[in-house]
């Protein structure tokens, strides 16, 4: 069990921007940037590797379609998607994701920067997003 097992079955709060019956995408705790999210099957595998390649392609299928509801929603300009496996790869969580982290014309970020954003604000830039897709 993980912190997204926990998200995905109700026993612990997420921002939760998009749900379908094999899938969730979140928004990130302690993003990079505003509106970095999270794309994570519902059914749990540590690495990309332990999933069938069928399983990845929808997994990967999900991205252009959230990413245009986080730009929409922020007025990001672009994004950069991550994906890691295994501690040494900096997985904190061992449960597959996929980051979506939008880009802005008028800031530079820094990979290694995190923000703390409140529940409120990250709960309204949710309902945003959302209204977005």
């Amino acid at each position: 069990m993980t912190i997204f097992t926990d998200i995905i079955e109700g026993k612990r709060p997420g921002f939760i921007i998009f749900e379908d019956e094999k899938h969730v995408a979140i928004l990130d705790k302690y993003p990079i940037d505003t509106g970095h999210s999270l794309v994570i099957p519902k059914k749990s595998y540590e690495k990309i590797t332990d999933m069938p390649k069928d399983e990845v392609a929808e997994l990967f299928s999900l991205v252009p379609q959230i990413a245009n509801a986080i730009l929409k929603a922020t007025g990001a300009v672009a994004f950069s998607i991550a994906q890691n496996n295994g501690k040494e790869a900096k997985q904190i969580i061992p449960h597959v994701h996929i980051h979506i982290i939008p880009r802005y014309a008028d800031k530079a970020t820094m990979w290694t920067k995190r923000q703390i954003p409140t529940d409120v604000e990250l709960s309204n830039l949710k309902e945003k997003i959302q209204s977005s897709f």
